[in-house]
């Protein structure tokens, strides 16, 4: 399982770890699984780990007071799930994230994760790259959300993670996309019929 892990960190940096580069990244992360609709973490309380998704589906929220949920972010496997804020700050989430599916996570602790940051170059350059990816996609998520429409944030989602529409239910994408169900229908058929 540590292995998956293995491969995704030596895709991201273009180089193999060696054998003493991996051993403490390894030894840091520890496996555990979460059931459907089982919570990695709720809101109120602090997130307290960076958490690497093997297999399965997550999906991170908040349920405003009229009880409206709102998806910040959806993960799948090889995806890192997280309150980014919660975790380097220590502070009580504003997000619940939830198993969609039977999902199996490596896991690092908050002090873990700060000791390999500080003692291993292949962790910092994989985080920095996390971090520099993180920042392009969540531009680009702003940038659609006020200067898109609903037709084409949906478009250009159907495009980038077409998983995400064989992997979540519908009413999750609109929501993800900040439209209603009925909107979300409503696109659909008339992009079917173009």
């Amino acid at each position: 399982m540590h292995q998956v892990l293995r491969n995704y960190i030596d895709r991201h940096l273009n180089v193999p770890l060696t054998e003493e580069d991996w051993l403490p990244i390894q030894e840091s992360f520890l496996f555990k699984k979460y059931r459907k609709k089982q919570y990695l973490l709720q809101e109120g309380d602090v997130c307290k780990y960076f958490s690497f998704i093997l297999k399965g589906a997550m999906r991170q929220y908040t349920v405003d007071q009229k009880g409206n949920e709102h998806i910040l972010r959806f993960g799948i496997e090889n995806w890192w799930v997280m309150d980014r804020e919660s975790f380097e700050m220590e502070t009580p989430s504003m997000y619940n994230i939830e198993a969609w599916e039977d999902t199996e996570l490596l896991q690092i602790r908050r002090d873990a994760a700060v000791k390999l940051y500080e003692n291993s170059e292949p962790f910092r350059k994989m985080t920095q790259e996390l971090d520099k990816r993180g920042q392009i996609a969540n531009q680009k998520r702003i940038h659609g959300a006020i200067s898109l429409t609903a037709e084409e944030r949906y478009l250009e989602l159907l495009k980038s993670h077409p998983v995400f529409f064989q992997r979540f239910p519908q009413n999750m994408i609109a929501s993800y996309l900040g439209i209603s169900a009925e909107t979300l229908s409503r696109i659909r058929k008339n992009a079917l019929s173009k």
